[in-house]
């Protein structure tokens, strides 16, 4: 068993009773493609300039065809340590822990996989993993995740030969069928990274809606800065998974905002960066 520093707690996640009215009927056919925005800086490469997708791939959906958001980023401008998919060294999983997150129960894959195009030549493939909600307990909170539900994250790394960035690309979704999944589960993800203090207001978000804190795990501190972004996701229900569902009193299932995160090491096991 590892023996771990102190983590710094984020917004704790409260059960919610949301009472929805009738959803509109919308198709089962993809969406059109949204208004795409070429980053100048370079930190991830949009999907569909590919030929990929902001949606995922979901087996056997009703009607089929239908996908869940990819609704966050980890710029490619963060820190190098940061991007590497490992627990070591300050890497990716370790900064998902630094928040609350941690690898499925026990090592053990639970669910069904969903693919991802991410314009980089490699076409779909499956995610690489599934981090969840760890109610405060790294080693076997992921447990009563899969059993009670709670937000959990499916990421893949851009990295394929036609946009090798190597932005980490995820789809936040709470697990529970509740109103507005993939909204509430990327705000309340980026509200723990940030070390927010309140639910941030999912309803108020726009464009350029900014966030940053700071959270400590195993030796390490990492400064996120977030931003929101429009254009890469439609504001829509067209095409989303549960739609008859997620969708908040005639509101669309997802809002297009994508919640793009820079990540930095301040303090390294001791020693703290310039």
């Amino acid at each position: 068993m590892r023996t771990h520093s102190s983590r710094s707690h984020g917004v704790l996640f409260t059960c919610m009773v949301i009472t929805l009215s009738m959803p509109f009927l919308v198709s089962g056919a993809r969406p059109p493609a949204p208004v795409q925005r070429r980053q100048a800086n370079l930190s991830y490469s949009i999907p569909m300039d590919g030929g990929g997708s902001m949606l995922t791939q979901v087996q056997d959906t009703y009607p089929p065809g239908l996908g869940e958001p990819i609704n966050v980023i980890i710029s490619a401008n963060s820190d190098s340590a940061v991007l590497q998919n490992t627990v070591n060294n300050g890497g990716l999983i370790n900064y998902y822990q630094s928040f609350n997150f941690s690898t499925e129960c026990l090592g053990q894959h639970s669910g069904d996989n969903q693919g991802a195009n991410l314009g980089d030549g490699n076409g779909y493939l499956n995610q690489t993993a599934v981090i969840r909600w760890d109610y405060g307990n790294v080693q076997l909170g992921t447990c009563e995740e899969t059993l009670e539900g709670g937000d959990h994250i499916r990421y893949w790394i851009q990295n394929g030969a036609d946009a090798n960035s190597g932005a980490i690309f995820m789809a936040l979704s709470y697990e529970m069928p509740i109103a507005g999944r993939y909204n509430l589960g990327r705000d309340w993800m980026i509200g723990n990274a940030t070390a927010q203090s309140s639910i941030i207001p999912t309803s108020k978000l726009t464009n350029g809606s900014t966030y940053s804190g700071s959270t400590s795990f195993n030796g390490y501190t990492y400064h996120t800065t977030v931003n929101y972004v429009s254009g890469l996701l439609q504001n829509s229900s067209v095409g989303i998974n549960h739609y008859q569902t997620v969708a908040v009193n005639d509101t669309s299932a997802i809002d297009g905002l994508v919640a793009v995160m820079m990540v930095k090491i301040a303090t390294r096991r001791g020693h703290i960066d310039p």
